[in-house]
């Protein structure tokens, strides 16, 4: 199997780069061909065109994204990103009879309600993050018959430097941090994602999924769960509001139901930080 991974320079395209190569054993691993931004701009038609024809991958893992608060501040970036790019990357897939996997996120929903979503609830996104992200859902569905579409929330790991990638080293120095309390979500160890992501596409199951972690937590109940498992003081976790921390807004409540559950986030948190540590030795 030939698989290309287009926004793989990101969190999740760099871990489904990596768990794809390590995958089939004792079978031959598929072949993997890692894009980053500067080697495919997936909002470009006749690029995407040429590489995808070039390469005639069975699978294509679409990573590419704008984050929440930079679709904000250019809704014309995110509406490219976010639906135009998966859009043509879906119409390819069709054509040369590939598959596509498409990542989507928990921010699709209103979060008015205290409860956890279902895949079939209905999207009523409050930023343009959401708006585009329900919008590419759509636009990958309706252009590729093979497509997997997995919405997942607040995916921490490896290779990025966020909150929720960070929040345990920095409490271990010492150092303060802020959090956020008022908004909550279930979360995601990125490798637990792909893991998840590898099974739905051994088993052909295409549709929309969530994969999550069980469990709903806030920033600010993350970071005092990792300053427990570092040994930190909980006093460094400073509370700040959502409106304080972010430029746009967030829906307060989306917890995604999963099926089938993964393992606890408490339980991620801790395998990513004894992972992340061991790496730093």
């Amino acid at each position: 199997m030939r698989v290309v991974v287009t926004g793989a320079g990101g969190l999740v395209g760099s871990a489904a780069t990596r768990r794809f190569r390590l995958s089939g054993a004792p079978a031959p691993s598929p072949a993997i061909v890692a894009l980053k931004r500067h080697d495919l701009d997936i909002t470009n038609a006749d690029a995407v065109t040429r590489m995808i024809d070039k390469l005639h991958p069975d699978l294509i893992l679409n990573c590419a994204v704008l984050g929440v608060d930079e679709c904000e501040r250019d809704p014309a970036a995110a509406r490219a990103i976010n639906v135009d790019g998966p859009a043509l990357l879906a119409a390819t897939a069709q054509r040369i009879g590939a598959a596509m996997v498409h990542f989507s996120s928990n921010y699709v929903f209103g979060g008015n309600e205290e409860r956890f979503y279902e895949v079939d609830d209905r999207p009523s996104p409050v930023n343009v993050y959401g708006q585009t992200k329900a919008e590419g859902e759509r636009a990958v569905s309706d252009r590729c018959s093979r497509a997997f579409i997995v919405r997942t929330s607040w995916v921490f790991g490896p290779g990025k430097d966020w909150f929720l990638a960070t929040v345990h080293r920095r409490l271990a120095r010492g150092e303060r941090v802020r959090a956020v309390s008022d908004v909550w979500a279930s979360t995601t160890y990125v490798e637990d994602l792909i893991g998840q992501v590898e099974e739905i596409i051994g088993r052909g199951i295409y549709g929309l999924h969530h994969v999550v972690n069980e469990g709903v937590c806030s920033n600010e109940s993350f970071a005092r769960e990792a300053a427990r498992i570092v040994g930190a003081d909980p006093k460094l976790v400073d509370v700040v509001s959502t409106r304080e921390a972010h430029h746009a807004p967030r829906p307060r409540y989306t917890p995604l139901q999963a099926s089938p559950p993964l393992r606890d986030w408490r339980e991620a948190l801790a395998a990513y930080i004894e992972s992340d540590t061991r790496g730093a030795r």
